[in-house]
């Protein structure tokens, strides 16, 4: 297998594990739990309304489907992971996925939900904001230790403190 092969196929395993995680914790485990239940087809679809007027039935799944799966872990791989690793390069992956989880609560629920949905900055801050903010950092986790895995970086020496 090719090496664009090769990362495109860790790119859709870890999308696939990650999304999987996000939707277990986020529609299964915290309602069982008692807090609030994420509804991410609802916000795409929300979202497809607000910036198309109309859109087919199914668009909603395929978009939270196609980000799940492709655009969030490229997200990590291409800018979060490169960033880090000149940034930071003697930090472990694992508080850069944190961070980056964090990163993708802040675009779904300000850009997405509030600047192109309309809706209340991070959904007015209520129960269904806390759970999205460690459903993202679930979702980055996962989707990193997969990438991580596969495509092991190797991370420099913690530099001398002068």
């Amino acid at each position: 297998m090719t090496r664009i092969a090769s990362t495109a196929w860790t790119v859709l395993v870890a999308g696939a594990f990650a999304t999987i995680a996000f939707d277990l914790f986020g529609q299964g485990l915290s309602p069982m739990a008692g807090f609030a239940k994420l509804a991410p087809v609802g916000l795409a679809q929300q979202t497809l309304t607000t910036v198309f007027d109309s859109v087919p039935k199914g668009a909603a799944h395929t978009l939270h489907t196609l980000t799940g799966l492709v655009f969030y872990p490229l997200g990590y791989l291409l800018v979060a992971r490169p960033l880090a690793a000149r940034v930071t390069p003697w930090l472990h992956w694992a508080p850069v996925s944190v961070a980056y989880g964090i990163g993708l609560w802040v675009f779904a629920l300000y850009i997405m939900a509030s600047l192109v949905a309309g809706n209340a900055p991070f959904l007015g801050f209520t129960g269904i904001t806390w759970v999205a903010l460690w459903g993202h950092i679930v979702y980055a986790v996962v989707a990193a230790a997969v990438i991580e895995r596969a495509l092991p970086r190797p991370v420099a020496a913690t530099p001398a403190l002068a």
